[in-house]
């Protein structure tokens, strides 16, 4: 074992003995079919509360039939719906429907506004899984949707605005049905098997309906589909689960002053410890970061003694030519459970709130930011942690640092951890393989991908981030398909018809295929140019 394989191994090895007891896992009860009776009130009591329920006895009715339903339109959901399409043929035609909560496409890009997929992206050093994430990136420069770079990397940064467009074009183009405006809420389970997922129940303008569908693809972002079927899952408490940011744009940036500033005043990712606590290889700590922190000092200081829940700092993505600073990551909230609806409320208010002071303090402490104007605030808040399933294989860290391949791999993602404290980015050429099992959980017919597949908290810093995403979808896509095309369950699936469809759809399954030894020996001088 190598040095930087022994450091990693005892970073890892820290944060396990700190995180023994990481999260409950949650039993979800099967719930029974029937709805039958009469509508009536009743009144439940316990200890703390009493709730008025209301009985419904609803005959819903079937609004739309497909072989495979993606519910979710992200980046999991748009690469998974892609790939369950291209998977059909003439001869076996597979009918794909995507819906999709929000009136666009897109997900965390166009939703939240994080412009990249890949933001920890380091040329010649780091592996990519290739396939439909990297495709993204390629059609949206084709489409006038990329036109520049991550900040000190070389990350495309994706136009949020313009991706709505370009998500509705792949789409529709490759013969996926799209349903918009439509929330999934409920799962329909087959009276004679209640472990075998048939459809769902949703409801939009139209009213309330079933989708019924022979297979399933829960690209919820929290396992929605997954949790309402029974499937297990485990969740964090509001303490140690990661915090939720609002993302915003400004305008108005006099470019010279900032670029003047940033240059006289480098940040590294050592400084990513003045916000969060944590750690690293030791690889990082001097690569230049897009990071401002000691900007908020005095509102930060402010909010600590009133003991209110948010906090500033972090990064920036990019800068363009007319001023505009983008993918402003700096307004983060913590304590809040994503999965409850009244904290959501408040986490929005107080975020938006935040982005406002955290404007005045941008032109109050930035040279070049003294006349910014606020271009627009996310349309819903970035989520990082919610419900992740138990799956068939969990996931853990110890897979993510140690090149773990896997028999059923469906996907490699590079050797990037980002979250519970831990930094490490992929300058050294090392990742790891997906396995297809963390994405089925204990319930037949469906399949998750997206930052809630199967792993531990270790796992997930790494499996949350969307080129990883897009991975898990496209896998799951292909999963989807192949099993419904071979009559098969979704537990029972042929992984070397899975693999096979992925290969042809230039998914690099097992690794950087034809790199060689000039490419790997190029690495360690390429990362020093990047410093």
């Amino acid at each position: 074992m190598s040095d930087y394989e022994s450091k990693i191994q005892r970073l890892i090895g820290r944060w396990e003995g700190k995180k023994a007891e990481e999260a409950e896992v949650i039993e979800q009860h099967k719930r029974k079919a029937e709805r039958d009776g009469l509508r009536q009130t009743q009144t439940h009591t316990n200890p703390n509360a009493s709730v008025e329920t209301f009985r419904e006895n609803l005959d819903t009715p079937v609004v739309d039939k497909c072989d495979v339903l993606i519910v979710g339109g992200g980046p999991a959901g748009i690469s998974a719906a892609l790939a369950a399409a291209r998977t059909s043929t003439k001869e076996s035609p597979i009918d794909v429907l995507i819906l999709e909560r929000f009136g666009c496409f897109g997900g965390v890009i166009t939703t939240v506004g994080m412009e990249t997929l890949g933001w920890y992206r380091y040329e010649g050093c780091t592996v990519d899984s290739e396939g439909i994430g990297k495709e993204l990136e390629r059609v949206s420069k084709r489409m006038g949707g990329s036109d520049r770079k991550w900040a000190f990397n070389d990350s495309e940064c994706l136009d949020t605005e313009n991706f709505k467009f370009i998500a509705d074009t792949l789409l529709t183009e490759s013969g996926c049905r799209t349903l918009l405006h439509t929330a999934f809420v409920d799962a329909i389970m087959d009276p004679e098997d209640p472990n075998k997922l048939i459809g769902v129940a949703v409801e939009n303008k139209s009213g309330r309906g079933i989708i019924k569908a022979s297979r399933v693809v829960d690209c919820s972002g929290d396992a929605d589909v997954a949790a309402r079927a029974g499937s297990r899952f485990t969740k964090l408490n509001r303490k140690d689960a990661m915090g939720l940011t609002t993302v915003f744009n400004v305008v108005g940036v006099k470019k010279d002053d900032f670029l003047k500033h940033i240059e006289e005043k480098p940040a590294t990712y050592t400084d990513w410890s003045k916000t969060w606590q944590q750690d690293t290889t030791g690889k990082e700590d001097d690569l230049k970061s897009p990071y401002m922190q000691d900007e908020f000092e005095e509102l930060n200081s402010s909010k600590k003694e009133k003991k209110e829940p948010i906090s500033f700092g972090g990064s920036w993505s990019a800068l363009t030519e007319k001023g505009e600073a983008t993918n402003l990551n700096l307004v983060h909230l913590k304590g809040f459970d994503p999965l409850n609806a009244q904290d959501l409320t408040k986490a929005e208010i107080m975020g938006r709130k935040g982005v406002m002071e955290a404007v005045a303090a941008l032109k109050k402490t930035v040279p070049g930011f003294d006349d910014i104007k606020l271009r627009n605030v996310a349309m819903t808040m970035g989520i990082r942690d919610s419900r992740k399933i138990i799956g068939k294989y969990n996931l853990t860290g110890r897979d993510v640092a140690s090149q773990a391949k896997f028999e059923d791999t469906i996907g490699v993602f590079p050797e990037f951890i980002d979250g519970y404290n831990i930094l490490i980015l992929p300058t050294t050429g090392r990742f790891f393989e997906i396995p297809l099992r963390c994405l089925q959980p204990d319930t037949d017919n469906l399949f998750v991908a997206g930052r809630c597949c199967a792993g531990d908290m270790v796992s997930h810093a790494a499996m949350r981030n969307m080129m990883a995403c897009t991975v898990t979808g496209q896998g799951a896509g292909v999963a989807a398909a192949i099993s419904f095309r071979n009559k098969e369950l979704g537990s029972k699936v042929n992984i070397k018809d899975v693999q096979a469809e992925l290969v042809r759809q230039e998914v690099n399954i097992h690794g950087y295929v034809g790199a060689g030894a000039e490419w790997a020996s190029g690495m360690a001088s390429g990362i020093k140019s990047k410093i």
